[in-house]
């Protein structure tokens, strides 16, 4: 059917173009040798064929020895046909699996790409020259404007098997994109002398990250900005206009709340007032902080919320003396029609009149008609 200098080359060629393994190849040949061979003569499921991998000879091995292997003008063209499909199909698989294969166990992790063309509000990224991924809209920045030809770096999120094709997905809005672009860029970090605790971001607009020294000769702020800012400005590059604030890690949960409330300043421990049942923090900052504090639109605070993982509230000294006058005239407003009520209810003392002692009763004035008393009688008259 094939020559076995054809064999050779053509999976000598194969093997360059799609990177995939000579031994790979020449199975799926000998597969899609034997599916042919058995549609053609019939033979049944014990029918093998083998290739040689130095000389690129083909023998058959039949159930009762080997058989000559049939030529072209035997096989026909149909044959030759259920040939070439079933060996490109095993192709497509091999360059599938070891697609997958590659960047199944690279999930987690920071590849960089070319954005190839936009399909709608979602882009696709050639990370190689036959890798493709899916970079959706629901991982995107939403501040960024993607072009075609833009390189980026991207984290592997998911990466998944859909018939002969794998499905890559990338984020640049996750927030171990962010985490993962300081491991890339702080060598401490990859060493283990600095550890990146925790990441709360609002992708495109402000991000917090967390770091903590394992060496306390080794300031992990400083690691991380670089001399003169080199590290911190690799980042900012590629995240854009979106600000970084690197603050420090504490066990303490008033110091860590003071750090992950930064830019603002000046806050007090002892204007810190956690309560552990409810899982919140009730702040008091000055006047001219509180902007700081709570941020655009309330970000920070939402951001330094994210990184302490507690609820914080923000309030200045002279709102919460506001409030606490506010709550005393409620209960005082609220307490009163609840005496009124109960002193209307008790019972008055009742007063005994004295007693009237007795003695000559007053003369009663004789009824008209006598002097008795008596009722007179009616006159009769005679007619």
């Amino acid at each position: 059917m094939l020559k076995k200098e054809d064999v050779l080359r053509m999976i000598d060629a194969i093997h360059r173009e799609r990177g995939v393994e000579r031994d790979i190849l020449f199975q799926a040949l000998e597969e899609a040798l034997s599916t042919a061979t058995r549609k053609k003569t019939g033979a049944g499921e014990g029918l093998e064929v083998k290739i040689d991998r130095r000389s690129g000879e083909i023998t058959i091995h039949a159930p009762d020895g080997t058989a000559a292997v049939p030529s072209a003008e035997q096989m026909g063209r149909i044959a030759a046909q259920t040939t070439r499909q079933v060996f490109l199909q095993k192709i497509r698989e091999a360059v599938r699996d070891k697609v997958y294969d590659e960047y199944a166990g690279r999930v987690g992790q920071i590849v960089s790409g070319v954005v190839h063309k936009m399909e709608g509000p979602n882009a696709i990224i050639r990370l190689g020259d036959q890798v493709e991924a899916l970079l959706p809209r629901s991982e995107r920045v939403p501040t960024e404007r993607l072009h075609q030809g833009d390189r980026l770096r991207l984290l592997v999120k998911e990466v998944r098997k859909e018939g002969s094709r794998v499905v890559i997905i990338v984020s640049r809005k996750d927030e171990d994109f962010v985490k993962k672009l300081f491991e890339v860029e702080v060598p401490e970090i990859q060493d283990g002398l600095i550890r990146v605790m925790r990441v709360a971001r609002d992708p495109g607009y402000r991000c917090k990250v967390a770091v903590f020294s394992a060496d306390p000769r080794v300031d992990a702020i400083g690691a991380c900005l670089g001399v003169r800012g080199t590290r911190i400005r690799n980042i900012n590059d590629e995240l854009g206009t979106e600000k970084i604030d690197i603050i420090e890690w504490s066990e303490s949960l008033e110091e860590l709340v003071q750090n992950a409330l930064k830019p603002a300043k000046n806050i007090p421990i002892d204007h810190i007032f956690p309560d552990v049942e409810t899982q919140s923090v009730f702040v008091l900052v000055d006047e001219e902080q509180k902007p700081l504090a709570i941020g655009q639109g309330g970000r920070n605070v939402r951001l330094a919320a994210r990184i302490v993982g507690w609820d914080i509230e923000i309030k200045t000294p002279a709102e919460y003396e506001a409030e606490l006058l506010e709550e005393q005239r409620r209960a005082e407003a609220t307490a009163a029609p609840a005496e009124a009520p109960a002193a209307e209810t008790e019972p008055e003392p009742i007063e005994e009149s004295p007693e009237i002692e007795a003695g000559p009763q007053p003369a009663v004035p004789p009824a008209a008609g006598g002097e008795t008393g008596e009722t007179p009688e009616p006159e009769v008259r005679e007619g």
